[in-house]
Order: structure tokens, then sequence, then C-alpha cells
């Protein structure tokens, strides 16, 4: 067993142990922790965008800084200032007397998302389903076809399921029979995978307690 030297493998063991205390039950420690890592990841954020986006996007060009390689003429000046003008509207909600004025750029906000956001959407989640599900005859004698044709029969079974217009008995209800057993095989498989990833993060976290930290794994 040879304990750690560094101050630092000492904070993120006592950490990690705050945060496993809730296991326990609640207690002061492990919201000592979790306020710990809200605060210090908004602080971290904070520092990403004004070093990423408000001084490189900003600053550089409007104050004709020497690192900055692309100096924008006055239109583009203009339509930065505007830019910044609408971001500090946002700091208007804390006025009671102002906060109207708050909606402008969170409307230019939504506005501009949603152009961005439905035709991505669409795209990976509409069409690529469609061309997902379908079938190349050219390769039915092959696993490929085989996993295609598996798709397209839970696709089918899944939709009958929620088709609620005709009573589910017959051959829709054993089509719809099917869609069940799928549905409950891609849940299953998904929490699975979500069971996965939380056990190897449990696993990083403990092999850094007894490797890093206690030193008893070599």
């Amino acid at each position: 067993m040879h304990l750690s030297t560094d101050p630092g493998v000492w904070v993120a063991s006592f950490l990690t142990l705050c945060i496993f205390s809730f296991l326990y039950r609640d207690n002061i420690f492990y919201r000592v922790a979790e306020y710990l890592v809200v605060g210090v990841s908004a602080g971290y954020w904070l520092v990403i965008l004004l070093r990423q986006t408000f001084v490189p996007y900003f600053i550089h060009p409007v104050f004709r800084d020497h690192n900055w390689n692309v100096v924008p003429g006055p239109v583009g000046i203009f339509l930065l200032l505007v830019a910044a003008l609408l971001g500090l509207l946002i700091f208007t909600r804390y006025s009671r007397r102002y906060s109207w004025l708050a909606r402008i750029p969170i409307a230019i906000i939504w506005g501009i998302g949603a152009g961005f956001v439905v035709p991505l959407s669409l795209q990976t989640k509409v069409i690529r389903q469609v061309q997902a599900s379908m079938i190349d005859l050219r390769t039915l004698n092959t696993w490929a076809g085989i996993n295609s044709l598996l798709v397209v029969i839970g696709v089918i079974s899944g939709i009958t399921y929620f088709f609620f217009s005709k009573p589910h008995r017959g051959a829709v209800g054993a089509v719809a029979r099917v869609g069940v057993w799928t549905l409950m095989i891609g849940f299953g498989a998904t929490f699975g995978f979500t069971v996965m990833a939380r056990i190897s993060l449990l696993i990083g976290r403990a092999d850094f307690l007894f490797r890093t930290w206690l030193g008893i794994i070599q």
C-alpha cells in the first residue's frame, strides 16, 4: 500500500468519497461536493465562453487587435456591435422595469435555433430513419440483408402496435404482439447500455481510489 503524495489526488479522492456517501443517505458532505461540481462547472464554462467566443469574435475584431487576421469593415463591426447589444439585453431580465427587453434576443435565438434544428432533425430523425428501414433486395442472401429484413419487420410491427383505429385481434393483434416484443428488446438494450456506461464510470472511480490514491493495485 503506497498512499499518493499528490494533494490533487487527495482532494479528488475526498470528493469521490463524498459523492459515494449518498449511498448511505443524504448528508452535508454529498451536498458540498454536489454544489462544488455545479459551481466549478459554471465557472469553467464561463471562462471558456469568454476566451473562445467573446474575446476572439468581439474584442479582437472590434478593437483591431493584432492577433486578429481578418479585420472586418465598418459593416462587420456594426453587426458585431448589434450582436453584442442583443446579448447584453438578456441581462435586463434582472430588472423589473426593463425585463421585457430580454424577449427580443431570446426570440431571435429561438428563431435562428429553430431554423437550424428543424432541417437537421428531419434529416437525422426522419429521412435517415426511413432510409435505414429500407431493404436492398440485392443483399437478401447475406447477413446484411437479413438484418435489414428484421429491421423492417420490427418497424412495421412497432407502428402497428400504436395503430389504435382497429382492434388488436387476429392478424393485426399478432403483428402488434411482435411489435411489443420489438419494443421491449429495444428498451432492454437501451437500459443495458445505460447500466454498462454507469458501471464503467464506477470502475473508473474505484480504479482511481485503489490504484492512484491508495496504491493497493499496481
